[in-house]
């Protein structure tokens, strides 16, 4: 499960980050200070860190070099909106910097494509007793290769990059297919039916009411 720090000394705004984030199937740790966020990222490895500049001890942009040797990706969310500080927070190594107020639609968003630039620079990805080759787009089981269409290996490497949390339909055909879903539409289902199969993933590969599938690895 992914998991994401929150720094924020603002306990409604930490709570409402909090809540929004597990409801998406993330695992989500907070730190009220930066003091206390520099002692959690020496004891836990983290995916994310969502980082606010004004905190009690140790400020932000300080913490930043703290967690820059970590390399773990920072998003900075803050009030201080002028154009300094951003440039002065992604100089600092930041991956994005959103500026309160923010919508929860847009952070999570953001999100996404942040951790999603991330999981592309693994070269290996170890996951439900598959091997997968990212550069050389190679699936392998227990030792033997696994032949995959295009899509399917789009389709697994989706899961594999997002594993225990559930993903819509529409984010699925979205990811994979480029294109916007049609209500109704039973590609998704029957690509996963069939990558299923094929990697050996009947349990692991889960259907989730209403919404799409979650891969339990």
């Amino acid at each position: 499960m992914i998991k994401i720090l929150i720094v924020e000394d603002e306990k409604p705004i930490s709570n409402l980050i909090r809540l929004s984030l597990t409801k998406e199937g993330y695992s989500c740790s907070c730190a009220y200070d930066g003091d206390e966020a520099a002692d959690m990222l020496e004891r836990e490895r983290f995916d994310l860190v969502l980082l606010d500049v004004m905190l009690p001890e140790i400020d932000g942009f300080e913490l930043m070099e703290l967690i820059r040797p970590l390399e773990v990706p920072v998003m900075f969310i803050t009030a201080k909106d002028a154009v300094a500080d951003r440039v002065r927070g992604l100089r600092a190594g930041a991956e994005d910097y959103i500026v309160k107020p923010f919508e929860i639609v847009e952070l999570l968003a953001r999100i996404d494509v942040v951790l999603r630039r991330y999981r592309k620079n693994e070269s290996v990805i170890e996951v439900g007793g598959l091997h997968i080759d990212v550069e050389a787009m190679q699936v392998r089981k227990d030792g033997a290769e696994v032949s995959l269409t295009k899509k399917e290996y789009d389709l697994l490497l989706l899961f594999a990059q997002n594993p225990h949390r559930a993903l819509y339909r529409e984010t699925i055909y979205e990811r994979v297919w480029g294109g916007e879903y049609q209500y109704g539409s039973k590609t998704v289902d029957l690509h996963v039916q069939r990558l299923r199969k094929k990697v050996g993933w009947e349990d692991r590969l889960l259907a989730v009411n209403k919404v799409g599938y979650r891969l339990e690895a």
